[in-house]
């Protein structure tokens, strides 16, 4: 999912079975050279040759052969929400930086698409940013993730006795945003080919 900037596995078409439940560590190790090139990179830059990486990395060592399609899925439409965004906006020329975790994410100096990406990993859905940001924020956002996965109705989460805020809830609270539930075009990866890594 990281290779190809995937953000839900629907996105992924024909994997077999043994490439959702087997695991595989991965030694890697950058020279010099690049590793102090990647230090003048901004974050999404230093993703990008990362994702490029894993790409080749798949491809020599899992023989992976993909294609694109674009199939309609269940997405989260990301908008503003009625009486208007709650984000800081971020200092001019701050290092942009974020994190998450299980009902968390937080983030400095980070955009609209970085959010929604985070968002989308972290709840398990595709999230598309209509909310027409185009700013850097700092951000925090947390939630009860079981409240995700429960329900998709804000109404039916936020009822639930001594449970956190569902992630509808938490969104339009605490960032005056709102997830809206609609389909729409959504990129996929089509594996044509792929078989177990070999031992090194």
């Amino acid at each position: 999912m990281f290779a190809f900037g995937l953000r839900t596995t629907d996105q992924i078409v024909n994997l077999p079975e043994w490439g959702a439940a087997e695991s595989f560590d991965i030694r890697a190790k950058l020279d010099e050279a690049t590793a102090a090139e990647w230090k003048k990179l901004t974050d999404e830059e230093v993703e990008q040759r990362h994702q490029q990486m894993l790409q080749s990395l798949l491809v020599d060592r899992f023989a992976l052969k993909v294609h694109h399609e674009v199939r309609q899925l269940s997405v989260f439409n990301l908008v503003v929400a009625k009486g208007g965004p709650k984000l800081k906006v971020s200092p001019v020329g701050g290092s942009s930086s974020s994190g998450m975790s299980n009902g968390y994410i937080s983030g400095e100096s980070i955009s609209m698409r970085r959010f929604v990406f985070n968002l989308s990993n972290e709840i398990g859905a595709q999230v598309v940013d209509e909310t027409g940001l185009n700013g850097a924020y700092d951000l925090t956002l947390t939630w009860s993730p079981d409240e995700m996965r429960a329900s998709a109705d804000p109404s039916e989460s936020a009822s639930k006795a001594d449970a956190g805020p569902s992630v509808f809830a938490a969104v339009q609270e605490q960032l005056g945003l709102k997830l809206v539930q609609s389909k729409g075009p959504v990129d996929v990866i089509v594996i044509d080919h792929i078989e177990r890594p070999s031992e090194n």
